[in-house]
């Protein structure tokens, strides 16, 4: 995949969408869309299956429903794994890669996790019974004004605002913040992971250097993911990852992605080690 996608102008660009033009992408353009999409990739050894949905194509767009979130969205684009694990890291990271990639296209996109029919969108997608399908993503031109229940929801989680650093990073030990001179040429990556979108805007990461290697935790919401039959805030843990990773690419800083180097040192309560990044040498 190509990581060269610009990520601090996509980052910018990218807001939730739920009220849709009544305008049709370009062929072209979803040509485009679709190659592009066909070549994401994730570093997380999982194969994602993309699905695109055409709602006045399938003649369905009166049977499937987000709630009422989305208005006016055509087009629709799921992501499906099989359940094991880094498969939900694995959707987080390609589908937040892609959605930076049609905000530079301007595109909009929303995060859809759990006001979607997942039932009637499964069957509609055709996914496969030993698979899940934990997120989809409608996309189109936004409209000029956001509809009322959008303003509603946007508000609620405070959609605008991020958590402070010290909240977030941290050295040697979750007691101790991470400052910008100590991530040196890694600030911007953890700038780019700070500002990124999650479920309810939670921000479930939190981020720890040790011995050179940056390890990635979740806060574990309480309660948060009991409705699902998966922890979905690890979807957000692929979003972090999305950031990073192609903030880092952005700054010609080489590494990897590995999840069996857990440092192993005292917890807060509802935190959990999910992987690690290595800096190449």
């Amino acid at each position: 995949m190509n990581k060269k996608l610009p990520i601090e102008s996509a980052v910018k660009k990218r807001i939730s969408v739920r009220n849709y033009a009544d305008m049709r992408i370009e062929e072209t353009k979803m040509s485009e869309i679709k190659e592009f999409v066909s070549n994401t990739d994730n570093p997380f050894s999982q194969h994602v299956n993309f699905h695109f949905f055409d709602l006045n194509d399938s003649g369905e767009g009166q049977k499937l429903g987000t709630y009422g979130v989305i208005k006016g969205a055509q087009h629709y684009l799921g992501a499906s794994v099989k359940p094991v694990p880094l498969a939900l890291v694995a959707v987080g990271y390609q589908l937040e890669t892609i959605m930076l990639y049609l905000a530079q296209l301007d595109i909009g996109t929303c995060w859809l996790g759990g006001t979607f029919d997942r039932k009637g969108f499964s069957l509609a997608l055709s996914i496969e019974s030993d698979e899940v399908l934990p997120a989809i993503t409608p996309f189109g031109y936004a409209k000029e004004r956001r509809h009322l229940q959008e303003v509603v929801m946007r508000t609620f989680i405070q959609a605008h605002k991020r958590f402070d650093w010290d909240k977030l990073f941290f050295i040697n030990d979750f007691q101790t913040p991470l400052t910008k001179e100590q991530a040196d040429e890694f600030t911007f990556a953890l700038e780019m992971v700070r500002l990124a979108p999650s479920a309810s805007n939670k921000q479930p990461w939190r981020i720890l250097l040790k011995d050179g290697v940056w390890h990635f935790y979740q806060f574990k919401s309480p309660g948060y993911s009991d409705v699902f039959p998966y922890d979905i805030q690890r979807i957000d843990m692929g979003i972090a990852a999305a950031h990073f990773d192609l903030a880092t690419a952005e700054k010609g800083i080489r590494g990897q992605f590995v999840w069996d180097i857990d440092p192993h040192i005292d917890m807060p309560v509802n935190i959990e080690y999910v992987f690690s990044w290595i800096k190449s040498s």
